[in-house]
């Protein structure tokens, strides 16, 4: 929603799943009247009604490492809102191929993160989280974790496409709900990382 409202030309949404009853306390632009439709779809014809001028493209598919070379044409950034690790592998492998950037997002109940991937400068997915690991399901999510870290992520974005601003290029910012903490980690390349193979490109 806020990068449509924030001008930006072109949106690509991939999702292949319907809107349920249990995605609404956190998946802002679906109602109840949604409910069965392809989730893309449905949020594809809000963010026309939110800016007329943005260009949504949607893709009802579902991400494989045979077809995301073919959803990243034409694309300058990715936008990690993914619910599995599986298929952020998938995110980053593509990305640093490509080079195209990747912003990813993830949260656990009232706990979020947030870290700006540019392939050939900063450690990608790979470097920071090993392959075998996969948190637990189902995890709990309050509406107002993804809200924030999505927030944080269309910062990220508009400033990587803006070109200004310092962006968290090599750094992990982590929140944690609780306590009302925010906290920036430096993340160090992996010298035997398999996709980017640890070094500046």
């Amino acid at each position: 929603m806020y990068l449509a409202c924030a001008g930006i030309g072109k949106l690509s949404l991939v999702d292949w799943d319907a809107v349920e009853l249990s995605n609404l306390n956190r998946q802002i632009l679906h109602g109840e009247a949604d409910i069965g439709e392809q989730k893309v779809i449905s949020a594809a014809r809000k963010l026309e009604k939110l800016n007329s001028t943005v260009e949504v493209n949607s893709h009802a598919v579902k991400i494989t490492t045979e077809n995301f070379s073919g959803l990243l044409r034409g694309v300058d950034l990715v936008m990690d809102c993914m619910d599995n690790m599986a298929t952020r592998f998938i995110l980053n492998e593509g990305c640093v191929k490509a080079g195209i950037p990747l912003i990813h997002g993830g949260i656990y109940g009232m706990m979020g993160e947030v870290t700006t991937i540019i392939p050939g400068r900063t450690p990608c997915f790979e470097c920071i989280f090993p392959r075998d690991v996969e948190g637990k399901r189902p995890f709990p999510v309050f509406g107002f974790t993804p809200a924030l870290i999505a927030s944080l992520q269309v910062m990220e974005a508009i400033k990587l496409l803006a070109g200004f601003g310092e962006l968290l290029a090599g750094k992990m910012l982590y929140v944690r709900g609780e306590e009302t903490i925010f906290m920036t980690v430096d993340l160090e390349k992996n010298k035997a990382c398999r996709v980017c193979g640890g070094v500046k490109a």
